[in-house]
């Protein structure tokens, strides 16, 4: 799933109240659907491991177990702080037009004092688009992780994940020496609280898609949705995308 609705764009890395609203309905949701998870993943960015709380506490307060969420910079979002702070300059040099896109996007938040509803804090804008694109495609020096390395590091979430299962499965044989159990640990569900470019990496994956679709995934993503993949040694397979059944009441549903 991705993290519910986070917060201003100087302060991004915690959830809004509505995103701690978001998460607890996704919680109660899950549980009104019979749901439990054998394993729980979050990344390590303050918004997802709160979202990944707010999931535990719904859990919590209907008496039902959840486990102990295991964090995993592995699922973590790339930088766009940084990614703004080292290309944006040189693209400005090269663009007037996105300097003057960047300009007046940062007046706009300026304006906006930090109030959390302002618009400038929930829309992606056109200097947003530029500066991502320029990282992807590596046109200017940059010391943070390249695309291709941060869509590596989300891909091998799979390996480390699939590693865990059979450690965990081998340890309930010892203990229990189960035929029934070691079945049903392959099939358990596993929660990964992450962000929405790492979403749409692992839907792209299990899609065959290009780099370019899947930056248009992400920004389809809805804060709080959930996807549903089924992995299988190493090969993912799609069955629920971006989904939200639990935000159905107006003004619940956000992408930002």
């Amino acid at each position: 799933m991705r993290h519910g609705q986070a917060g201003t764009r100087d302060a991004y890395d915690s959830l809004s109240e509505l995103g701690e609203r978001q998460a607890r309905l996704l919680g109660e949701h899950f549980l009104s659907q019979g749901i439990r998870f054998a394993s729980a993943y979050a990344g390590s960015l303050t918004r997802q491991q709160q979202t990944a709380e707010q999931i535990s506490a719904a859990y919590a307060e209907a008496g039902v177990g959840f486990p102990a969420v295991r964090v995993d910079s592995g699922w973590d979002e790339f930088d766009l702080g940084r990614v703004y702070r080292e290309i944006a300059p040189l693209l400005a040099a090269e663009d007037p037009e996105f300097l003057r896109e960047y300009e007046e996007m940062r007046q706009q938040v300026r304006v906006s004092q930090g109030a959390h509803g302002a618009r400038i804090h929930r829309r992606w804008m056109p200097c947003d688009t530029k500066v991502v694109e320029a990282w992807l495609a590596g046109r200017y020096p940059y010391g943070g992780e390249t695309w291709d390395q941060f869509r590596e590091r989300v891909a091998a979430c799979r390996l480390k994940m699939l590693d865990t299962r059979e450690n965990d499965t081998r340890e309930n044989d010892t203990r229990e020496n189960n035929a029934r159990q070691k079945n049903d640990a392959r099939q358990e569900n596993i929660l990964v609280v992450t962000s929405a470019t790492p979403l749409a990496i692992w839907t792209g994956l299990s899609l065959e898609i290009s780099d370019e679709r899947i930056m248009r995934l992400a920004g389809a993503v809805y804060n709080a949705s959930y996807t549903i993949l089924r992995l299988r040694k190493q090969q993912l397979r799609l069955f629920t995308f971006n989904a939200v059944p639990h935000l159905a009441a107006p003004g619940l549903c956000t992408h930002r």
